[in-house]
C-alpha cells in the first residue's frame, strides 16, 4: 500500500491504529473525547494551527478544507483505509464502527443527529463568533454590532438547550451520547473563553451548567480535552 502523504510530516509510530491529526480547540476536543468514550485505538498528532500546519499539502491530503480535527481510519469499509474530515462527520462514523453512543433505533439516531447538526450548524459557528468579537477582536473592531449580535445567538441557543435539559441529565433523554460530545465542549469554550461572563448570562442556563459539569467529569473527557495540546 502506498504510504500516505501525510504520514511525511506527522509520522505513524502505530500505522495499524485511527490517526488522529487534530489540537485541542472545541472540535478538536470532540473526536478525542469520542475515541476515549468509545475505546478505540487511536494515534494522535498535534497540528499546529497557530502556525499553519492545517495548510500545508500533507495535512490538506486528507482534509482539503485545511480544519482540524481529521483522522485517517486504516481498518475503514472493506479494510480500506479511509480519510474522514468534517468533526460531525467523524463522529458520526466512530459512533457507526463501535456502536456506541448512537442508537441502532431509527426514531432515536434520528432525533440524535438532528442535535448533532444543531451543534455544527448553529452552536459552533455562533459561539464562535462570538469568542472572536468579544476576546480576540477587542482591538480590532470597536464597533459594538458584531458582538452584539453574536451575544444574542449564543443566548438565544444556550436557552433552547436549557429547554432540552430541562427534563433530561443530557441531550438524549437514553443518555450521553455524540450529540453531548459535540456540543459540550463550545458551550465549555465560551464559558472559559468570555472576558465578562455575566455578559453572555451562563449563569441564568442553570439546566446548561449541570449538564456541562456532567459532561466535563466524565474520565474520557477528562483524558479527551488534553489531547493534541497546543502548548
Amino acid at each position: 500500500m502506498k504510504t500516505p502523504l501525510i504520514y511525511k510530516r506527522w509520522p505513524a509510530k502505530h500505522p495499524d491504529r485511527i490517526q488522529l491529526y487534530s489540537a485541542n480547540s472545541p472540535n478538536g476536543i470532540k473526536v478525542s473525547t469520542a475515541l476515549e468514550e468509545m475505546a478505540l485505538a487511536y494515534e494522535p498528532h498535534t497540528v499546529n494551527i497557530f502556525e499553519g500546519e492545517q495548510f500545508t499539502d500533507e495535512y490538506k491530503s486528507i482534509n482539503p478544507n485545511s480544519k482540524i480535527p481529521a483522522i485517517l481510519d486504516p481498518d475503514g469499509a472493506n479494510g480500506k483505509t479511509v480519510a474522514i474530515m468534517e468533526s460531525g462527520a467523524i463522529l458520526i462514523y466512530l459512533a457507526e464502527k463501535s456502536g456506541k453512543l448512537l442508537s441502532s433505533d431509527p426514531i432515536e439516531k434520528n432525533a440524535c443527529l438532528q442535535w448533532l447538526f444543531f451543534q455544527v450548524g448553529h452552536v459552533g459557528p455562533m459561539f464562535g463568533q462570538f469568542e472572536h468579537f468579544d476576546k480576540f477582536a477587542v482591538d480590532k473592531c470597536q464597533d459594538p454590532y458584531p458582538k452584539e449580535r453574536y451575544r444574542k445567538e449564543a443566548a438565544r441557543l444556550l436557552g433552547v438547550l436549557e429547554a432540552r435539559l430541562a427534563d433530561r441529565d443530557f441531550i438524549m433523554g437514553s443518555g450521553y451520547s455524540i450529540a453531548d460530545i459535540a456540543t459540550f465542549p463550545w458551550v465549555r469554550s465560551v464559558k472559559e473563553i468570555c472576558r465578562d461572563e455575566d455578559y453572555l448570562g451562563m449563569a441564568e442556563f442553570r439546566n446548561v451548567g449541570s449538564w456541562l459539569a456532567r459532561c466535563v467529569e466524565r474520565p474520557a473527557s477528562v483524558r479527551g480535552i488534553n489531547v493534541c495540546v497546543l502548548v
